[in-house]
């Protein structure tokens, strides 16, 4: 089987070319989880199958690196629309991409060397009722609310871009206190998995810098800490300006590099704009029964 490893900001998937790779839908889990090790496969947050759309262009088909299938990737979906283009697949740099039934507009700006450097993608408008992300409230909205995770009680704030986010902002008194320090693999599991998030959910820790700049680590559902998370970048500036801390338009500062994103609320959309880049092509010889 072929395939492309790319990544937005680190955030690193492998993508295989579903217009010529079939693989049986059972077989899919088992060959994500493999694939995405980092030790005995090739490496990777997950997985995503680049298949012909049915009410867009292109269908990203993303799983996690536990093998479970998810909603959305916002950095996924920007490396989508660099492979389409680069490997001949469109020669529109306005395109459409579904995922989970979600169609996304996307336009894509070529770099010198006339392959796609960066993507802005319309991430349509944040989900905020708490049924509809979904997280356990008595409230219809979770905005700066108390949850106790692991002995400690947190302010969260709780949005979905197609998928759910839980965005906690770090308030800390501690002189020159720096995020890289925070224990997220200790703290992160305990988020995903708490009973308030029927369907678990993507953790976003946050420190605010200034009304257009912020810090932000993730621990992503199924995967654990990624490098970024472009869903997670939208929530978090969604978040922000619930919570009047920054202004519409921010980059997210993340340990994988920068994505900017901006909550149109007049229209009432988020668009997220960042880089896409090819790693390497490879094949590899799938396991008996794949």
């Amino acid at each position: 089987m072929k395939f492309t490893k790319m990544h937005g900001c680190g955030n690193d998937y492998i993508y295989v070319n579903g217009f010529v790779e079939q693989i049986a839908a059972k077989c899919k889990p088992e060959l994500v989880r493999w694939l995405s090790d980092r030790h005995f496969g090739i490496g990777g947050d997950g997985v995503i199958f680049i298949n012909p759309g049915k009410s867009a262009n292109f269908e990203m088909e993303m799983y996690n690196a536990d093998g479970t299938r998810a909603q959305m990737c916002g950095n996924g979906i920007r490396c989508v629309a660099k492979y389409v283009y680069d490997y001949g697949l469109t020669n529109q740099t306005n395109i459409t991409i579904e995922s989970f039934g979600q169609v996304k507009y996307l336009t894509l700006v070529l770099g010198e060397d006339g392959k796609v450097s960066t993507v802005r993608v319309n991430m349509g408008a944040p989900i905020l009722a708490a049924s509809q992300i979904p997280v356990v409230s008595k409230n219809e909205q979770v905005v700066d609310e108390d949850i106790t995770v692991d002995g400690k009680t947190f302010k969260m704030t709780c949005v979905s871009m197609g998928n759910p986010h839980a965005v906690v902002f770090l308030q800390c008194a501690v002189q020159n206190f720096d995020i890289k320090n925070f224990d997220i693999e200790k703290i992160g599991p305990h988020f995903e998995n708490h009973p308030r998030f029927p369907e678990r959910t993507n953790t976003e820790f946050v420190q605010v810098i200034d009304k257009n700049n912020v810090h932000m680590r993730v621990w992503e559902r199924g995967t654990g800490e990624t490098l970024a998370c472009g869903t997670g970048c939208c929530a978090t500036v969604v978040a922000c300006v619930l919570n009047g801390l920054t202004d519409t338009k921010v980059t997210v500062k993340v340990l994988g590099g920068e994505i900017l994103c901006e909550w149109d609320r007049t229209e009432n959309i988020v668009y997220m704009t960042g880089p896409a880049e090819t790693v390497f092509d490879g094949e590899i010889k799938l396991q008996e029964g794949m």
